[in-house]
């Protein structure tokens, strides 16, 4: 859970590699592209260009690289050749990369095309509550603070959050202690510590916060059939306040 200084120091190199993959990806023209297309892009670029490990592929009996979901796909979306993203849609894309050891793991939600505005507002407040989250982290606070942080921004819009799924800690393993809820209370939960590291990763809904699971195990979508959106950082809790681990050039 806590990390040494040569632990974080690993784990900054694996969050500058893969925040490198999204930074290739945002040179992409995904419209027409199906998600298996995707996934075998950044397989590419993990493995040669970065001689990384995509440490999703093979965990839980995963197959693939990352999640693509897409619209209505809260999260965990399968990649497949007849899945093409279309102009207008949005789609998280959730990716992690391990390099000497340690894993790093962030999504983003690109607006593809000529997004409507309404799908477009949806993803700005689902990346604004990430960022409320993240800027409660520091050295005492609790884990509490962040989930009530995140969870009245997006009521603050209309808007409702995912409780099934959360962040985690990681580091050597992708999933470590402790679950990091999108919703709670201050004051309340773990107490942060210097040398932490977690995930913060709001899924933001635009009508119920209810799932379900499709009949592939895996792929999670919206009850409603209404969009959902996500974007998700791995930090560490500093000496005064938080690191982005995964931060991309563009300070997103």
């Amino acid at each position: 859970m806590v990390k040494t200084p040569d632990e974080l120091e690993l784990m900054r190199i694996s969050g500058k590699l893969l925040a490198s993959v999204f930074e290739m990806l945002d040179g992409q023209d995904l419209a027409g592209m199906s998600t298996m297309q995707v996934n075998d892009l950044v397989e590419r670029f993990i493995t040669v260009d970065l001689a990384a490990r995509p440490a999703s592929k093979g965990q839980y009996g995963f197959e693939y690289v990352l999640n693509c979901s897409i619209n209505q796909v809260v999260c965990h979306g399968v990649p497949d050749a007849q899945t093409i993203i279309r102009d207008g849609d949005i789609i998280n894309l959730d990716i992690t990369l391990e390099k000497n050891g340690f894993i790093a793991d962030s999504s983003k939600t690109y607006l593809v095309g000529n997004v409507p505005p309404a799908a477009r507002r949806l993803a700005k407040v689902a990346q604004e509550a990430m960022w409320q989250g993240i800027r409660q982290v520091r050295p005492g606070a609790h884990l509490g603070d962040i989930g009530f942080a995140i969870e009245r921004h997006a009521k603050k819009h209309g808007y409702t959050v995912v409780r099934e799924y959360c962040g985690h800690g990681i580091g050597r393993e992708m999933h470590e202690e402790p679950s990091v809820l999108n919703f709670g209370r201050p004051g309340t939960g773990m107490k942060l510590r210097e040398g932490m590291t977690f995930t913060i990763e709001p899924m933001v809904n635009q009508g119920s916060r209810m799932v379900e699971t499709e009949d592939d195990g895996w792929t999670v979508v919206t009850r409603d059939g209404k969009l959902s959106a996500q974007f998700e950082h791995t930090v560490a809790v500093t000496a005064t306040g938080v690191e982005v681990l995964t931060l991309r050039a563009d300070g997103t």
